[in-house]
Formats: C-alpha cells, sequence, structure tokens
C-alpha cells in the first residue's frame, strides 16, 4: 500500500536523482567553443537547420523560417513522418535527410547542420533542448519551454554554459511591437509603479468537452503505421498509444502539457514579466477553478500570483484567467474587444469565441494600459486619459528583425536573442508553479531563493514533475 509518507519518499529520492552532476551524462558530447567549421558559417547568409516536429504548429515555423530566406534545410524529423501532416513539408523537401527519432537525428547527422528548430509536444521540449546543447547546436524552441520547473533550471544552467549557443523561445511577440513598445515606455516612465496586472485567454480549449469525472487514462488504441510512440513519450513514464493524446491534445493533460496558462501565458505575460523583473513568486493560488480532476485542466481557472518588490518598484500581484465562463473584471472606460490580427488562431478548430480577445490589464498607481496578445501593443484607458497623455508618449523603434531572423541572426553571430532560455526559462518556471496550483487546487507559498514550496510537501515533489524520469531518459537530467 502507498502511503502519503512512502509516496514523499519515493518523490524525493527522484528529485535527488536529478540534480546538477559531474557525472558523464549527455552533456559530455558538448564543445566548449565554436569549431572552426562553425565559426565560417556563421559568416555566412544562410544558416543549416534541422527540424524536429514538421507538423501543425511545426510546419508553421517550418513556413516562416523559409521565408527569411536565411535557412538552409538539412534533415527533417518526426515520430510520425506518415502521418498526413507532415506530407506538406516532407514533399518540399523530398530529398534532404529523415529522421523518427531525434537521437539519431544528432546521432547519424549532427555535422549537416548548426541549429536545430524543434516544435514538439511540451513533455519532449527538455530532452530535445538538452541534446542540442550538448551537440553544440543553436536551437528555437516552441514555448512554453518546458513543462517541470525542474527542467526550466536545467536548461538554463546549460545554456548558461555555453554562452556561444543561441538560444530562443518562440514566444514570437517577443520580437514585434509590443516589446518595444514596453520597453520604451518603461524607459520613459510613462508604464512605472505597476501594482496589478489581470491577464486572460477566455478561449473554448480542447478539453473543455471531456469528463471530468474520468477515473483513468484513455484506453488503449492501435498505433498508427509508422509511428515512433516511445520516442514520442521522451521521459515520461509509459501511457498506451490514444488518438486523445496526439495531434495537439496532448495539451489537455497535466502527463504532456501545460494547458491554458502555458501555451498562452508566453504570449500574453512574456513584456510583464521580463520589464518589470518579477522573477519568482512568492505566492500562488487557485482562486476558483470548475471540473477539477487528476488528469486533464479544468474547464475554467483563476489563479493569483504575487510578486515581491524590486529594487524601487512595488508588489505586484498577476490574477490570471481561463474559461469561457471565468470573464476577468473589466475596468470602466475598458470598450470593445474586437478582432486583433496580431492574434494567430487558437488552432481548435470551429469552436465559440469569447466575448473579449486573449490580453491584459496592466494597473498602475497613475494608469492603467489594455494589452492584447503577442505582439499587440498597448493603450491607455479610458480614452480621455489616452488623449491626455499622448504628447508625453515617446517614439517607438522598429523592430529589426522578426522572431525567427532574430534567432538566425544570433546563430550568425550578429544580434542577440530576445528570448533566450536565460530570460524565457524563469517565465516559464512561473507557469510550472500555476500548473501545481491547478493540480492540487490550493494556496501554496514559495520561497524564490531556495525554491521550495514551505507549506506543501506534495507540491514539492511535482517540481520535477512528480515521478522520476523513465529509464533510460535518466542521462538527460544531468549535467
Amino acid at each position: 500500500m502507498t502511503t502519503r509518507r512512502n509516496f514523499l519518499k519515493t518523490m524525493s529520492a527522484g528529485m535527488a536523482g536529478l540534480a546538477l552532476s559531474n557525472v558523464p551524462g549527455i552533456a559530455s558530447a558538448a564543445p566548449t567553443l565554436m569549431t572552426s567549421r562553425e565559426r565560417t558559417d556563421a559568416k555566412k547568409d544562410k544558416v543549416k537547420v534541422a527540424f524536429i516536429g514538421i507538423g501543425n504548429r511545426g510546419e508553421q515555423d517550418f513556413e516562416d523560417f523559409l521565408k527569411t530566406g536565411m535557412v538552409e534545410v538539412t534533415a527533417l524529423c518526426d515520430v510520425d513522418l506518415d502521418g498526413k501532416q507532415c506530407q506538406k513539408v516532407l514533399s518540399q523537401y523530398p530529398k534532404v535527410k529523415r529522421f523518427r527519432d531525434f537521437r539519431e537525428l544528432f546521432e547519424k547527422a549532427s555535422g549537416d547542420f548548426e541549429a536545430v528548430v524543434a516544435a514538439v509536444p511540451d513533455h519532449i521540449h527538455f530532452p530535445i533542448a538538452m541534446m542540442a546543447l550538448a551537440h553544440g547546436k543553436h536551437i528555437y524552441l516552441e514555448k512554453p519551454m518546458v513543462r517541470t520547473f525542474h527542467e526550466a533550471e536545467l536548461l538554463m544552467q546549460m545554456a548558461r554554459r555555453h554562452p556561444e549557443l543561441a538560444t530562443q523561445v518562440g514566444n514570437q511577440g517577443h520580437s514585434e511591437a509590443n516589446y518595444f513598445q514596453f520597453k520604451a515606455w518603461q524607459e520613459a516612465g510613462i508604464i512605472k509603479d505597476v501594482t496589478a496586472v489581470t491577464a486572460h485567454m477566455n478561449n473554448s480549449r480542447r478539453w473543455h468537452n471531456f469528463d471530468p469525472a474520468i477515473k483513468h487514462l484513455p484506453e488503449a488504441e492501435t498505433l498508427p503505421q509508422g509511428m515512433d510512440w516511445d520516442t514520442w513519450l521522451g521521459a515520461s513514464q509509459w501511457h498506451d498509444y490514444s488518438s486523445k493524446y496526439h495531434q495537439g491534445e496532448w495539451r489537455s493533460w497535466y502527463d504532456f502539457g501545460m494547458g491554458a496558462l502555458g501555451d498562452w501565458g508566453a504570449h500574453i505575460l512574456d513584456t510583464v514579466h521580463e520589464f518589470l523583473d518579477l522573477g519568482l513568486p512568492y505566492e500562488v493560488t487557485l482562486l476558483n477553478q470548475k471540473a477539477h480532476n487528476d488528469f486533464f485542466f479544468p474547464y475554467s481557472s483563476t489563479i493569483l500570483f504575487r510578486f515581491g518588490p524590486r529594487g524601487n518598484m512595488p508588489p505586484v500581484d498577476i490574477t490570471w484567467y481561463d474559461g469561457l465562463d471565468n470573464l476577468p473584471p473589466l475596468p470602466a472606460g475598458y470598450g470593445g474587444s474586437e478582432y486583433n490580427a496580431n492574434i494567430p488562431s487558437t488552432n481548435q478548430g470551429d469552436t465559440p469565441r469569447a466575448k473579449i480577445n486573449p490580453g491584459k490589464i496592466i494597473y498602475s498607481r497613475d494608469l492603467i494600459f489594455k494589452g492584447g496578445s503577442h505582439g499587440s501593443t498597448l493603450s491607455i484607458i479610458p480614452e480621455e486619459k489616452a488623449r491626455e497623455m499622448q504628447s508625453r508618449l515617446p517614439e517607438v523603434p522598429k523592430s529589426p528583425s522578426n522572431h525567427q531572423e532574430n534567432f538566425l541572426l544570433a546563430c550568425m553571430g550578429r544580434e542577440k536573442t530576445r528570448s533566450p532560455f536565460e530570460i524565457n526559462g524563469v517565465l516559464s518556471q512561473v507557469f510550472c508553479l500555476g500548473v501545481i496550483a491547478q493540480r492540487l487546487n490550493t494556496q501554496l507559498f514559495f520561497d524564490p531563493r531556495t525554491k521550495q514550496f514551505t507549506n506543501n510537501a506534495f507540491a514539492n515533489a511535482l517540481l520535477a514533475g512528480g515521478l522520476p524520469p523513465r529509464k533510460g531518459w535518466e542521462e538527460y537530467y544531468k549535467i
């Protein structure tokens, strides 16, 4: 019988095994400096890139990178190469090397590419990124950066050990107008003394049709022909194949995804978190949620994140709202919420539109700012106040490069990435803490210095995901 005491002992032992160490592991393959070939290639106008994940979001990333004119495609990798979602990309490059297992890509074709673009399920982000850095490759990694707090900690440390490698997380708004506007407005003293932020994503999600009375994970189904399910699972504990995990459905499950918070938080809260220097919260409280269960994300949830003072900046409370029936309170003068072309489709099919678009409301001591998601710019509300402030607003510089160009130019040594692991990793950790509060349906107190919860041992066990990595995948968790 598994008792609470035995569970916590097991989890503590598992987490201890994930700590940084100097034992031989995956990082032993990493060069300390760029090779002469890489230095030569960095002076060229194109970067040799291997793409991991080429269907759905992977196809979109592939097309965005091709549009830059700065990419030479040298390899394609996907666990489901026979799937219809991969055929468009495969047909464009029928002669490049193909792999189903990313480990074989690095082992057999590492000399063919300088950089990796990975658009895969959240749970497999970490081992791919670790292997890329270990093999001396630049990496563009879709958001959210990782699925667990500890994975973010390890990836940030790994990236700091390899400053010669460019890392970029795929929250593309970090290279668009909102990034440069927020920075300029803060430097001009327009955005200052922020005390509260409301963040919201109230569109329909995949799991809203699931049964919250669920008692077990989905039943096993026949595996699609040619699919490498073992590699798809990665370090996660074994799950039988189900179509309810594939083709984006993985985002619904705690075991594989990060829900609405991890998916959209990276697009809504990225500039707030970076430019307000928020770091990690001291409290994460699940204020309410609907359809709580042990397996998939709630239909709706409200999460309070409390951040302490930083230098001369006051404490900040961020309240996150998701779910169709969980709209945030709106301030006077908010106005309407028209469709914004800067916010991409949620990729959920024909689903009901929310009454307000994904976005944020920023409250400072003197002003209120209304903002959207991704690259959408802020506006001051109400309109009367905006007119009064108009003459004081600074000119906002234009972005010198979009997110993909920024990454490629960084690979060439010409720019620095705007959303590297060292910056985005802490934001990703904030989301990991929020997901833990969702899973446990409770109030949590967190010590940003020790990076431990102070009031809940179960929550500390979940910092590393709850269970050790599956046999054969432990090496990725050693530096």
